[in-house]
């Protein structure tokens, strides 16, 4: 005897839920194209005010190229996981509204599928963006945070600092003399550049039409990039030598004396989502049990609302007809910013004492409820449901008549 199988029907359902039709793939090919662009414009904002910061610790420190370039990827993972929330309700919105200017939503919505069932998959988009940026928050971040401060330590605190001015001497070590005509950019562009090495029990004199002072490319150094210069090489021993040189690179300084950077995870933010539940239960007293109880339920919270954006977002968009307002971007960036900040002081109060979880989760079931709601209201849901209750009451009110004597 074959075994039934009460499930198969509710599978079924699933299957189809989650199996995409043509509505819902032209309505995500639709979104991609403006969510890429929104991604790549809030990132460039996003990123604008740190690039400053770098440029003036180049500028300051000597630094290689390559230091800024992996300052700026370890920035990366931060604010994909802020631009992400930003880009999906830009794009959702921009369709939406253009699919409303274009009476596409009035031709959809007069064959029987509701505003609700249009957002599905961009609800669905937002649940799988959710997992994504929880993997940010839970995993890529608290790496990226440690490499970026590592990096930065190392970047500010590695090799010799010139304050080199022209015509004065200056010695980066005991056996190392220098000597500019004209220092600019800071002291670390030369021109007439004079060098007296004495090491190795040997003098070098070293004369260069132009130097660059600059970090190794493996930050382990301080060295000077010269160019059309010569080199006289006495050991002491015999005639000395003179060599001649289009390009020639020095070193001024090691860096051995620096103390090397502390471990990862001295800060709760620096902890994977894993970590900060495994030290909280086995109660590690390194790091404050509040602000590690914060720190979960803020990047819980923050990853959980993202599927509930595109329905905000859709409800703003829809507008009446020969309206031409963007009043309602500027609301849901309105509602998404202080949204955004009350999670932040509600993370700060819980870690400090002073609040319970309801501060972090209180705000985010607002969010989701008035997203929803506002959703059911635009898409004619309450009205329906109000319909239907007065027919019934009718109804009933009818046979009510028809009973009585």
């Amino acid at each position: 005897m074959t075994p039934s199988m009460p499930n198969t029907p509710l599978l079924r359902r699933l299957q189809a839920f989650f199996t995409p039709g043509t509505l819902d793939r032209y309505l995500i090919a639709q979104v991609i194209p403006p969510f890429m662009v929104a991604l790549s414009v809030v990132m460039a904002a996003l990123l604008l005010e740190r690039l400053l910061v770098l440029f003036n610790l180049l500028a300051a420190g000597n630094n290689h190229l390559g230091v800024f370039v992996e300052l700026l990827t370890t920035l990366l993972p931060h604010y994909l996981g802020l631009a992400i929330p930003a880009a999906l309700c830009v794009g959702v919105f921009s369709i939406i509204r253009r699919m409303s200017q274009n009476e596409e939503i009035d031709a959809i919505t007069s064959s029987g599928i509701s505003l609700t069932r249009i957002t599905r998959p961009y609800i669905l988009l937002g649940a799988a963006l959710s997992l994504v940026t929880f993997l940010l928050y839970g995993f890529v971040q608290p790496h990226a945070r440690y490499d970026f401060r590592a990096t930065f330590y190392m970047a500010s605190h590695t090799g010799w600092a010139p304050r080199l001015q022209s015509n004065m001497f200056a010695s980066p070590s005991s056996t190392l003399t220098i000597v500019a005509d004209k220092v600019t950019q800071g002291g670390s562009d030369l021109h007439g550049v004079f060098i007296r090495d004495t090491s190795d029990n040997q003098e070098r004199d070293i004369t260069a039409r132009h130097g660059h002072i600059r970090l190794a490319s493996d930050s382990s150094a301080v060295e000077i990039a010269l160019e059309n210069g010569t080199i006289l090489t006495d050991t002491g021993k015999g005639v000395p030598t003179l060599t001649t040189f289009e390009h020639a690179t020095r070193l001024l300084t090691r860096a051995n004396h620096i103390t090397p950077f502390r471990e990862r995870g001295e800060d709760e933010r620096e902890l994977t989502s894993p970590e900060l539940v495994s030290r909280l239960l086995h109660q590690d007293p390194s790091i404050s049990r509040p602000h590690m109880r914060s720190e979960v339920h803020f990047r819980l919270a923050r990853s959980l609302t993202i599927p509930f954006i595109p329905a905000l977002a859709a409800a703003l968009a829809i507008m009446r007809k020969r309206q031409r307002s963007s009043a309602g971007l500027v609301l849901a960036f309105i509602i998404m910013v202080g949204f955004d900040h009350m999670l932040q002081f509600g993370h700060s109060m819980v870690a400090t004492k002073k609040a319970s979880l309801l501060i972090i989760w209180g705000p985010a079931l607002i969010f989701v409820a008035m997203s929803s709601l506002l959703l059911l209201h635009k898409s004619g849901t309450f009205q329906t449901l109000k319909a239907q209750w007065m027919s019934k009451k009718r109804a009933r009110l009818a046979d009510s008549q028809k009973a009585a004597p």
